[in-house]
């Protein structure tokens, strides 16, 4: 297949491009500088513009495009960035791929499991509606724009949990760890959905050749808490797991992020996944953070 991949020089991008080319296939990108090469097509999402030829000859579309969540703080500035970096991304696909005289078979849409929010106590499936807060609104809309091309090509908005690697969401964490400060973020209690680099890339390769459609959960098939994953990256590098930093203190130096970032508890269900006959190469969050670590 030729895949077309905007964001493909970020972390999951990059990780994507290797598995597709190890199993055979064409990963092309999408660039916001002149293109150097047979490969790469030139967009700027924020102008809604695209290569007149971008999807010439494509399979597959993945939209891995979105400003990133770790900058802090959200001021009522960057939020808007957030919404609009994404759903002017998916604008620009979901445009071109409407009016493709042969439009691609699928578009993998990022999302988020930020889209339930704050649910404690409740198993989280697809069919779960939409959540309370800043990161739901965001996911709902980013969803709503990707499913504009549904009559067009299949359309899949996979939901994405906390990705293990070396460079994802817990690297301000590992230094921290080293020096033996890990312990639980607020209660800990919290579950965190939570994914390997490899998987997640690997579960997108499985959603090219998939007949799965509209959201689909991404997120390790054994559930997890805060304390978990954290103790996991502790243990691994042989340090303590002590040092709490209370609830409001999260709140106190990252404001609302800390609610939708960190002390949200979702527990959110692969099933789907599972079911659809994709095999996890990491299926705990200590395998995950073992292979992120390089240590096995």
């Amino acid at each position: 297949m030729r895949v077309l991949i905007s964001g493909a020089s970020g972390l999951i991008g990059t990780e994507l491009g290797r598995q597709l080319s190890a199993a055979g296939h064409t990963p092309l990108r999408l660039v916001r500088r002149e293109a150097r090469g047979p490969g790469e097509y030139r967009w700027n999402p924020t102008l809604l513009s695209i290569d007149a030829g971008a999807l010439d000859g494509v399979d597959a579309v993945v939209n891995l495009s979105g400003a990133s969540l770790s900058r802090l703080p959200w001021t009522p500035g960057y939020r808007r960035t957030i919404l609009q970096s994404r759903v002017h991304a998916t604008r620009t696909l979901t445009d071109a791929i409407i009016r493709a005289a042969r439009p691609p078979a699928v578009l993998l849409n990022a999302s988020a499991v930020g889209f339930y929010g704050d649910r404690p106590g409740e198993h989280l499936s697809e069919s779960a509606p939409v959540g309370r807060g800043f990161l739901a609104s965001v996911v709902q809309a980013w969803e709503q724009e990707a499913q504009r091309a549904a009559d067009a090509t299949r359309v899949v908005s996979f939901r994405t949990g906390l990705v293990l690697a070396r460079d994802g969401a817990l690297a301000p964490l590992i230094p921290l760890a080293r020096l033996g400060l890990a312990g639980p973020l607020g209660s800990g209690r919290q579950h965190w959905p939570w994914i390997s680099l490899h998987d997640e890339a690997a579960a997108l390769v499985h959603l090219l050749g998939s007949s799965l459609s509209g959201p689909v959960n991404l997120v390790g098939p054994t559930s997890a808490t805060a304390s978990d994953v954290i103790r996991a990256l502790a243990d691994q590098l042989r340090r303590p797991y002590l040092l709490p930093v209370p609830a409001p203190i999260l709140r106190l130096v990252l404001q609302d992020a800390a609610d939708d970032l960190l002390l949200a508890d979702q527990r959110v269900s692969s099933a789907l996944l599972l079911a659809d006959g994709f095999a996890f190469a990491q299926e705990t969050p200590l395998a995950a953070v073992a292979t992120m670590l390089d240590r096995r």
